[in-house]
């Protein structure tokens, strides 16, 4: 099932980041008025003349749209070429009275365009359009990749864009089976698609973000488009209880293995609420200094093997061998799950991005909807309502 655009039914995530600082003019693709002619498929007017949806010599023509040639007797040859001479491919309809571009154009080039149509010539030059600046697009989950039931699809930006709801409009989500769900910005620059409850497993999810010549707000456009396929796979659920002190781990619903741990002591308590697994590292530097606990206020560097993260803030699943004798009976950590090497390995080796971790009965807070992985302790009478206005 195919989500067009807007908040509520659709679907959306890699780093790069590149600004450029370019000078704006306006646009000029050619769109008069001509009434009495026929309508190409891609909207331009078929002429008895041989003529270009451009005109020559223009400034500013945006990227987003493509180039056309048409005549209605027929055009014999197209050549579209940058500053360079690369070819522009492009494509005939099937009575080649139209020529489309098939390639997207290049920000802040030049280009030639020659045509041919019988006796008729056209040759004309011009200049695209030059944005104030461009942001880049980190689309996750990765493309290929297999993700737990509680995994949503996140869109970060390099730059703060103002135009939330542009930037919704041109995310495509396609899931089979059908799946319903909306948009949340969790911060000024990172918006999150997620359903209203866990996906399926083997559900078949396509994001598609096209961003790449689009108005993002107050002259900022996006650098590309960004694109990707992945897929559910099992329904793996961790509850950490402090009540039992003990990790049940449930593999679509069956318990497949309980693990002793030592949670938060007072003071620091391990929020509860969902999590959602994100990166893994066989070796890991914890550093309390990260988050303002000083070595000489208790804090610690320590390198843990077999850290699975829970949230941004730095909570993890994690080995922790020199606590083996609280597991499973009392709290003494700074907040992480503690775990004895076995069990902390054979999380690294079973467990997967997306993966959902609940923590009960600590005393501590809630995590925050906003931490990052957390995204699912934002009731979705406010998630689905969207916050685009900000």
């Amino acid at each position: 099932m195919q989500y067009p655009q807007g908040r509520s039914l659709r679907s959306i995530f890699a780093f790069t980041g590149a600004v450029a600082l370019l000078t704006t003019s306006a646009c000029t693709i050619d769109d008069d008025d001509a009434t009495d002619n026929a309508a190409s498929s891609t909207g331009t007017e078929i002429t008895s003349e041989l003529a270009a949806n451009v005109k020559d010599n223009a400034t500013g023509v945006k990227v987003d749209k493509p180039i056309t040639v048409t005549d209605e007797d027929g055009i014999d040859s197209v050549s579209l070429t940058d500053s360079v001479g690369t070819e522009i491919e492009g494509e005939f309809n099937e009575d080649k009275t139209e020529w489309t571009s098939s390639d997207v154009l290049d920000y802040s080039s030049s280009y030639t365009l020659a045509a041919t149509s019988g006796t008729e010539k056209l040759n004309q030059t011009f200049t695209s359009f030059s944005p104030d600046i461009l942001t880049d697009g980190s689309l996750a989950p990765l493309d290929g990749a297999t993700v737990g039931v509680g995994q949503t699809i996140a869109l970060r930006f390099d730059e703060i864009p103002t135009d939330r709801e542009a930037i919704e409009d041109a995310i495509t989500i396609t899931t089979e089976p059908e799946v319903e769900g909306a948009f949340y910005w969790i911060t000024s620059q990172e918006v999150r698609w997620r359903p209203e409850n866990y996906w399926a497993p083997g559900t078949k999810v396509t994001v598609t973000a096209d961003l790449y010549g689009k108005d993002l707000g107050d002259g900022m456009y996006g650098q590309q488009n960004r694109e990707a396929e992945f897929t559910i796979g099992d329904d793996v659920r961790l509850v950490s209880d402090d009540n039992t002190k003990q990790v049940v781990v449930t593999k679509n619903g069956e318990v497949i293995r309980t693990m002793p741990t030592s949670m938060g002591m007072p003071g620091y308590e391990t929020p509860v609420g969902v999590y959602t697994i994100g990166d893994q590292y066989e070796s890991l530097m914890m550093d309390s200094t990260t988050y303002g606990l000083s070595l000489d206020a208790g804090g610690y560097q320590t390198q843990v093997a077999y850290a699975t993260q829970m949230s941004y803030s730095g909570i993890y699943l994690h080995a922790a061998p020199w606590s083996v004798w609280a597991q499973g009976s009392s709290d003494t950590s700074h907040g992480c799950l503690n775990l004895s090497v076995a069990d902390a390995q054979w999380v690294y080796n079973n467990i997967n991005r997306g993966d959902i971790v609940t923590v009960k009965n600590t005393g501590g807070e809630t995590l925050n909807g906003s931490d990052g992985l957390g995204d699912w302790n934002i009731p979705w009478s406010t998630w689905s309502a969207g916050n685009a206005e900000g």
